[in-house]
């Protein structure tokens, strides 16, 4: 047995709803990784009639595809779905069985019109949480496209592959054979770089609205529900749900919920906005702010979008260490995400630059995986809770660097070393390593706005009780203020209490 029986339990009530037929197409040969593919396949056939297996000869062995019958839909997975992945696989035997996708009309149009052949290739890690959302998008294409279709690689079955691309960050996506992106996309984003998409003009022509909100995490999402409740007209500009929350994996910190998981709150926040009349602009990212009769917000596209107030609620994200080579390796051994990239370190020498509680959790994690963790932390004493630390200091395999500072990530194609230095004596040393985990905190997302409103040193937006800034209508919430505390039910209290000073706003004036 592959799946244990709690999951089977939760997968049958899934397998329910099936609507039609599936034929599963299984290539597996005499490796470890068939057999387990092998029996997934079978186990999954057993609790269904409306799953069919059948031996074939696919394009990559160990893997298997998902069809309909008599019809090929070009969704294939190349490895073993299960981790953050089995619910890829959940989603593809339902909606491949004709279930309807989530998505909407507009969306599902400018699939269907999509022209010409598209094979896209995505590498993952089963433990990685923003793979499925890749691998999920991608899928959907290839099942309302005949022109468009998708592989799911699992890096650790691939390794060759792997290697042979150079890949160290995933997701990886690949296109019709060549680098098409690398980390995390939704639908729109992946629309949005084939060039199918909204026109300016779209966003132009929109009635201003008398709340807009920029930014769609947890202050985001919240200002818009607030707002929404007022009945007043609210707009939201999304680069993506759930902003920072979505990098992190468990939550447990979140009043009334023990423990849940950054993508799964990021996807409960999308679905509660849109229980209200908001107009969603996903996939889009402010690039500058101006104060008229209105307030006018400049996309990148470049629409403008206008409105009465407006709630800046763009968060934060992870700090550069600000050292040469970093941005020259970023995904070639350069990462910010141990969940999602760690596992591709399986076997090799790392370095994490930080010794707070994110340092030091991933050093952990990491521990687990890679052949040694050395840990860089600039002051002289990490800050990371002691429960961590006394953790951290009893793995066998992890030095700690204390004072210490990096002064370069070298490499030729990819990372091979980090050189740093010992700030009390002057002292420079160099190691040999494969990848460096970059966790030194957070910068807030707020350069966008120039000298529009008024920012801290640290680029902090500057707020009153009330969540005004010193631009009369535009109020900000969350990790982008100079809130002394970043934290997800913060950041969602301070949303509803800039929507509600922008309703006070809205009825003064």
């Amino acid at each position: 047995m592959i799946l244990d029986s709690e999951i089977k339990l939760q997968l049958a009530q899934y397998l329910e709803l099936m609507e039609g037929d599936v034929l599963l197409k299984v290539s597996a040969g005499d490796d470890e990784v068939s057999k387990d593919m092998v029996a997934l396949t079978n186990e999954l056939a057993s609790m269904s009639s409306r799953i069919k297996v059948e031996k074939v000869q696919l394009e990559r062995t160990p893997s298997f595809s998902v069809n309909k019958i008599g019809e090929d839909t070009g969704i294939v997975f190349a490895g073993v779905p299960l981790g953050h992945e089995f619910s890829s696989l959940v989603l593809a035997l339902l909606q491949v069985s004709g279930r309807a996708l989530k998505i909407d009309q507009k969306s599902i149009d400018a699939i269907k019109s999509i022209k010409d052949e598209y094979h896209f290739e995505t590498y993952i890690s089963l433990t990685c949480h923003n793979c499925p959302d890749v691998v999920q998008a991608l899928n959907m294409l290839s099942l309302l496209n005949p022109g468009i279709t998708h592989t799911m690689i699992d890096g650790a079955v691939y390794k060759e592959e792997v290697e042979g691309k150079n890949i160290m960050a995933v997701p990886t996506v690949y296109l019709n054979g060549e680098f098409f992106s690398s980390g995390r996309m939704t639908l729109e984003d992946i629309l949005l770089k084939m060039g199918k998409t909204e026109e300016p003009s779209e966003y132009n022509n929109k009635e201003p609205f008398d709340v807009l909100v920029v930014g769609a995490g947890p202050a985001g999402a919240s200002a818009a529900i607030y707002a929404a409740r007022k009945g007043i007209r609210t707009g939201i500009i999304a680069e993506r749900f759930g902003g920072q929350v979505q990098d992190t994996l468990g939550i447990e910190n979140f009043i009334s919920v023990k423990y849940t998981e950054g993508p799964k709150l990021a996807a409960s926040l999308e679905e509660h906005v849109k229980e209200y009349d908001v107009d969603i602009m996903k996939s889009q990212r402010a690039k500058s702010l101006t104060k008229k009769d209105l307030i006018e917000v400049e996309l990148e596209n470049g629409a403008v979008v206008k409105s009465k107030t407006v709630i800046i609620s763009t968060g934060a994200r992870w700090r550069n260490v600000g050292v040469p080579g970093e941005i020259e390796f970023k995904n070639k051994g350069v990462a910010y995400c141990p969940h999602c990239d760690g596992p591709l370190f399986k076997g090799k020498d790392i370095a994490v630059i930080g010794g707070g509680n994110s340092g030091i959790e991933a050093a952990i994690d990491l521990a687990a995986i890679v052949n040694h963790v050395t840990v860089l932390e600039f002051m002289p004493e990490l800050k990371a809770d002691a429960v961590l630390q006394e953790r951290l200091y009893s793995l066998p395999n992890v030095t700690v660097l204390k004072n210490v500072q990096a002064k370069e990530i070298t490499g030729t194609d990819k990372v091979n070393g980090l050189t740093y230095v010992e700030r009390e004596t002057g002292v420079e040393h160099h190691m040999d390593l494969q990848g460096v985990f970059v966790l030194i905190g957070l910068v807030p997302n707020t350069d966008w706005l120039g000298d529009t409103v008024e920012r801290n040193r640290m680029g902090e937006i500057i707020v009153d009780s009330r969540g005004a800034t010193n631009v009369p209508g535009v109020f900000a919430a969350g990790d982008c203020t100079n809130s002394p505390y970043k934290q997800i039910i913060i950041s969602m209290g301070s949303g509803a209490n800039a929507a509600l000073g922008a309703f006070d706003y809205l009825i003064r004036n």
